[in-house]
């Protein structure tokens, strides 16, 4: 029970880490102890299980170490400089006070390199065309060097999972299956780690529709006007166009269909029709266009009537 007791007090004087150091620079771990009034009896650090540096009436250090490790003796803190990747690992620290029990506390160190930390080499995605509803896809965020993290956005917005998108255990790749509209856009994924980031960007097209088609125009307009109606879809790539009057082919081919003059033969059932290439599907949609009748001027008499001058009248019309 004892030595049960003496391994557990103490636990805690290093921070919970890990701590993190960039190749050829420095860190410290601090404990969290003060000064003691009688000088620890004896504080040594471990490396992986080996000691790398032991001090009691003098200090013994593992040659590896040398002129690279200072320790302060007073609270047990040690500084490791010079670093290189091979210092990442666990370290421990038992420290033997004057009076009491046995202190002890362990810690990770992650050591990155500041120029190989994180370089993003590309989004990958199987080179498909991809279909609404028809098709499935993945992306996957290519980097080397040290990862702590993978986030990934779509258009600025954080990417999160849903009925559709899953991501693999690292963050690493996400799955869509199967695709929709929403999915096309900008995916960017961030990889990053205590001292570095970088980001890479990827477009995914999603073919899709045309969906929401309609026709902006006027449902009526007097004869000689000047008539425009314009068709919309939601389409990718960009869906083809062609109207139809009362049933027959117009020879219009674009969005847009213009009638400079207004006759009783340009009314009736105006149909645009839309046509994803890429899809091979379309959509449909009918206006009406009606003749009306100009208004008719209204005609109003004002007379002013003086008797030093003649009456007067004025036709507004």
């Amino acid at each position: 029970i004892l030595l049960l007791l003496c391994m557990c007090a103490g636990e805690g004087i290093l921070p919970p880490g890990p701590l993190s150091g960039a190749v050829a620079g420095a860190v410290k771990f601090t404990t969290t102890l003060r000064p003691p009034q009688n000088p620890f009896l004896s504080v040594s650090w471990s490396f992986k299980g080996v000691n790398i540096i032991t001090s009691t009436s003098v200090n013994v250090t593992e040659p590896g170490h040398v002129n690279r490790i200072s320790l302060d003796r007073a609270t047990g803190s040690l500084e490791l400089r010079n670093l290189v990747l091979e210092d990442s690992g666990e370290y421990t620290v038992i420290i033997i006070p004057d009076a009491g029990l046995q202190k002890q506390g362990k810690i990770t160190l992650d050591v990155y390199d500041l120029e190989q930390a994180n370089t993003v080499t590309t989004i990958r995605s199987p080179e498909t065309i991809l279909i609404e509803d028809r098709s499935s896809t993945n992306l996957t965020c290519e980097a080397s060097g040290s990862i702590r993290t993978r986030v990934w956005t779509k258009d600025g917005q954080p990417l999160r999972p849903s009925d559709r998108v899953s991501f693999s255990i690292s963050n690493k790749t996400v799955f869509i299956k199967p695709v929709d509209s929403t999915n096309h856009g900008t995916y960017q994924c961030r990889v990053s780690n205590p001292v570095s980031s970088m980001t890479a960007a990827y477009h995914l097209t999603v073919n899709f529709g045309p969906h929401n088609i309609s026709i902006i125009g006027p449902s009526a307009a007097p004869p000689g006007y000047r008539v425009t109606l314009l068709c919309t879809a939601a389409s990718v790539p960009p869906a083809n166009f062609s109207w139809t009057l009362n049933g027959n082919e117009t020879h219009v081919n674009t969005s847009s269909y213009i009638i400079e003059r207004l006759e009783a033969e340009d009314t009736g059932n105006y149909t645009c029709t839309a046509r994803n290439m890429v899809t091979m599907m379309e959509n449909s949609t009918v206006l009406n266009l009606k003749g009306k009748k100009k208004n008719s001027a209204e005609i109003w008499k004002i007379s002013c009537i003086s008797k030093k001058s003649p009456k007067l009248s004025y036709i507004l019309i």
